[in-house]
């Protein structure tokens, strides 16, 4: 049986190389899933020079900011295996 973390950074790995375009609201959830499964320190704040992008990247990370650690990483990985038709 893999573990969590394995598992996320094979569906990482998936999700990196998928070319499929996806809405902008399903980018976002991979976005905010990721960040919180990553980041170790507190609060993250998206970089970059489009405010509007960076808003929406805010937004969306304040809408997911009860989810633990834990729990981004295994809904980015159900988020792969929707995406992709596969079970990691």
């Amino acid at each position: 049986m893999d573990t969590l973390d394995s598992k996320f950074k094979k569906a990482f790995e998936i999700a990196s190389a998928m070319t499929k375009k996806l809405p902008p609201d399903v980018m976002l959830h991979f976005y905010a899933y990721f960040k919180i499964a990553t980041n170790n320190s507190g609060m993250y704040m998206p970089s970059g020079d489009d405010a509007i992008r960076n808003g929406f990247k805010l937004n969306a990370l304040f809408q997911f900011s009860s989810v633990t650690k834990e729990e981004a990483k295994q809904k980015y990985i159900e988020l792969v295996e929707k995406h992709n038709n596969i079970k990691l």
